[in-house]
């Protein structure tokens, strides 16, 4: 058209935002991995030294004294055992005994057959109280101990009679536990004899000889001592008959060995109460009685 302009040709519009837009546009670059620390330095700035292995100089200056003190402990126990078991300190010179009343202290001592020069940490007190058990039925318990440096000593604990069976011309003494420990010759002083008659009783069948022993046991182990001194004979004629021989002609009609502990207490009350009675009866404790004074 003249005079008038005409519009201007230019390319198509275009998007310069987008990707293609942008030279050599693409994928976003992953980010850069983080810088490695740098190794911190020593006192003098220098880097600090590598750490030294197991078997290193600072190993084997830590082991010196660790040898030392296990050797030091090896020689020790060495030491102690040469002492206890070797050496001529600590041995077995003297022997003691204690305790005895009838038994004497060479009849102990030759039972305990201790071995003189032996290490006194070696001697067996088991054994030792054994054999004396076993070779002197006297005795009731022995109690061994070690008296450091050198002796042994034995406390030993006879067993006490509290009845005496006749038996030709000697007698076998009973104690409390109904144990015949021995035969003298000759009785104690203080211990009453048995004396037993129950050959016609019913009851024999049922109760035999040992049973009534042991009910005459019962009943002198159960005696206050002062009355067990004053009493020369249990007489046992049945298990539910036992009488006892006083000095000076007294009886006392026991029962059976039943609550002989009752019996024993009522029949000293009646001794203080009665002194002069001839007979007493305790065989029911609750109601004693008295005749004869």
């Amino acid at each position: 058209m003249a005079g008038g302009t005409t519009a201007q040709r230019g390319t198509p519009f275009s998007d310069r935002s987008g990707p293609s837009a942008r030279k050599g546009a693409g994928a976003p670059k992953p980010p850069k991995p983080p810088k490695r620390p740098k190794a911190p330095k020593g006192p003098e700035g220098t880097k600090s030294a590598r750490r030294p292995g197991p078997g290193g100089p600072g190993a084997r200056l830590r082991r010196g004294p660790v040898l030392a003190s296990l050797a030091a402990a090896v020689l020790l126990v060495a030491g102690g055992t040469w002492v206890l078991y070797g050496s001529s300190w600590l041995r077995v010179e003297k022997v003691s005994a204690a305790g005895m009343d009838v038994l004497t202290s060479e009849q102990v001592l030759g039972a305990a057959a201790v071995p003189v020069g032996a290490p006194l940490v070696s001697v067996d007190t088991d054994e030792i109280e054994a054999r004396v058990r076993g070779r002197l039925p006297r005795i009731d318990s022995v109690d061994v101990v070690r008296a450091w440096p050198h002796g042994i000593g034995l406390k030993v604990t006879e067993r006490k009679p509290v009845l005496l069976i006749k038996k030709d011309s000697n007698f076998v003494e009973v104690d409390a536990s109904g144990v015949r420990f021995d035969t003298v010759p000759k009785a104690p002083a203080g211990v009453p004899v048995l004396e037993l008659n129950a050959g016609r009783s019913p009851s024999a069948r049922r109760f035999d000889e040992e049973r009534l022993l042991h009910e005459a046991v019962l009943v002198a182990g159960a005696l206050p001592e002062p009355i067990a001194k004053q009493t020369v004979q249990v007489k046992v004629g049945s298990y539910d008959s036992v009488v006892l021989e006083l000095t000076g002609g007294r009886s006392v009609t026991w029962g059976s060995g039943e609550q002989s502990d009752a019996k024993g207490r009522a029949l000293n009350a009646l001794l203080k109460a009665a002194p002069k009675a001839g007979h007493f009866d305790v065989s029911v404790p609750t109601a004693p009685a008295v005749s004869g004074s």
